[in-house]
């Protein structure tokens, strides 16, 4: 059941950012037809973050790295970023991908975005899910 990126050719530049504008960040050459991951562990399925994973090369923070702040629990390996100011969180590092970002569908410019592909991650059962599920091969280059 493993996971692979999508084979989809086009990419373009996507944008988005926080609820207040401090922060903005664009991701470079990506595809435009985007997997977006459901998590159900604890503090995804609090937060309903469903995000995309990126590679840190493709990542740029374009303004307001002094208004992240930054949340960890349990083993500290996820890095819960979040604006300062309106409290959401656009992107983070996750734990299945410290090599690159979770970036939170929903605060993505949607225009740039053609098709949408839904997958379900059992963070309730991380340990037994992470190697089946093909996603920490979705930060790789």
């Amino acid at each position: 059941m493993a996971e692979t990126k999508t084979t989809n050719t086009q990419t373009t530049t996507h944008r988005g950012g926080c609820h207040c504008g401090a922060i903005k960040f664009r991701i470079e050459d990506f595809e435009t037809e985007v997997t977006v991951w459901k998590c159900n562990c604890s503090i995804c399925d609090m937060k309903q973050n469903h995000h995309i994973i990126v590679p840190k090369s493709k990542f740029v923070l374009e303004s307001g790295e002094d208004c992240l702040t930054t949340y960890t629990f349990n083993t500290h390996a996820a890095k819960h970023t979040f604006c300062k100011i309106c409290g959401v969180q656009s992107f983070y590092t996750p734990r299945s991908n410290p090599d690159g970002f979770g970036v939170t569908y929903y605060c993505l410019d949607q225009s740039t975005i053609t098709k949408t592909i839904w997958k379900g991650f059992d963070g309730q059962n991380w340990e037994d899910y992470i190697n089946k599920s093909g996603i920490q091969g979705l930060s790789k280059e």
